[in-house]
């Protein structure tokens, strides 16, 4: 008799306990590394630099690159869709990725739900089509950041070297760890895991779940192989990332200390800078605040740049990109309002 109302304090349980990963762990990421960054931070000092030494020209250039690139992913993501014969208008798609990143702000990785939904339900289309598709878009990144990552490693070898000889207690940290038969014997055990799930047949509602949302993303990921305009998908990924880099150049030329690293390093160190920031994304937290600073910060200090300096840059540079995706977001969902009017009145 007291089966049904376990069952529904299990699942009510479950579904909080969803909630909090989706996005209780992330807003606390944020807090915690917001408050990290900022616990030794003078901020009259950082406010004052920015004053004193920032040139706004170069911040307004790199938010219209960034503007670009959003457009640029919004084309890239309509020759996926018209693989699944889903045909939205480009400004349709331009939309839903700025609304992606304005609802990612609030709710981490809901954008990419909200985009999806927006798309199906306008296009009258199959959610897991579209959704394979969005995957399949954000594993493409995810393998780009890969790709990245390992060539700006070879060609910073000698600056991270000299890095950490500077400061050997890091690198013994990073060298023990690596060493360690623990962390090994966990990569075996998550893999075999990995493995294990995906291949064995159970009723389990929970892994049946877990193996058509693997399905789903293999499934959006082959897409790519069979559908038409791969060359101009690869072209759009190479401007996509393009804009992404050379926002953070430009962005560069807006303090003197840090247009002093490109004329003294080379574009390799805002390569080295754009890589770390890249892989902080990765970190669940709403749009990469906290850990984007925290890699900018990071990258910087390899280039012997100080961290009150560095901190202003960091913030900044996040700050500005932040009130874009703002000012994206209300438009985007402007837009949305007086297309349903219109609709409504038609």
């Amino acid at each position: 008799m007291e089966t049904a109302p376990t069952e529904t304090k299990q699942s009510a349980g479950r579904r909080w306990l969803g909630y909090f990963l989706k996005f209780g762990v992330p807003l606390l990421v944020t807090v915690l590394l917001c408050r990290l960054l900022f616990k030794d931070v003078d901020f009259d000092e950082m406010m004052e630099t920015i004053r004193r030494d920032c040139d706004w020209k170069w911040i307004g250039l790199a938010l219209i690159i960034s503007v670009f690139s959003h457009i640029f992913r919004a084309m890239r993501w309509r020759i996926q869709l018209r693989a699944i014969d889903v045909r939205p208008p480009l400004f349709t798609l331009v939309l839903s990725i700025f609304g992606t990143y304005a609802v990612n702000l609030v709710l981490p990785r809901l954008g990419e739900l909200w985009r999806t939904g927006y798309i199906a339900k306008r296009e009258d289309a199959s959610f897991s089509n579209v959704f394979g598709s969005m995957v399949a878009d954000r594993l493409a990144d995810t393998v780009t950041v890969l790709l990245l990552t390992i060539v700006t490693f070879l060609l910073a070898t000698t600056q991270l070297s000299v890095y950490f000889e500077q400061n050997s207690e890091t690198y013994e940290k990073i060298l023990s760890d690596l060493q360690s038969p623990w962390l090994w014997i966990g990569v075996i055990v998550v893999l075999g895991l990995i493995v294990a799930l995906f291949c064995v047949k159970t009723q389990n509602k929970f892994v049946q779940k877990i193996q058509n949302f693997g399905k789903g993303i293999w499934n959006g990921f082959a897409v790519i192989a069979k559908m038409k305009g791969k060359g101009r998908w690869l072209a759009l990924t190479f401007c996509i990332w393009g804009c992404y880099f050379l926002q953070l150049y430009v962005a560069f030329y807006a303090f003197g200390f840090t247009a002093d690293i490109v004329h003294n390093y080379g574009i390799l160190a805002v390569l080295v800078t754009f890589v770390l920031s890249s892989i902080s994304m990765g970190v669940p937290s709403n749009g990469g605040i906290g850990p984007w600073q925290w890699a900018v910060i990071f990258a910087l200090g390899l280039y012997h740049l100080g961290s009150a300096q560095a901190t202003a840059f960091a913030n900044l540079v996040m700050g500005s990109q932040t009130l874009l995706l703002i000012l994206l977001g209300i438009f985007t969902f402007i837009c949305i309002s007086l297309q349903k009017r219109n609709s409504k009145q038609k």
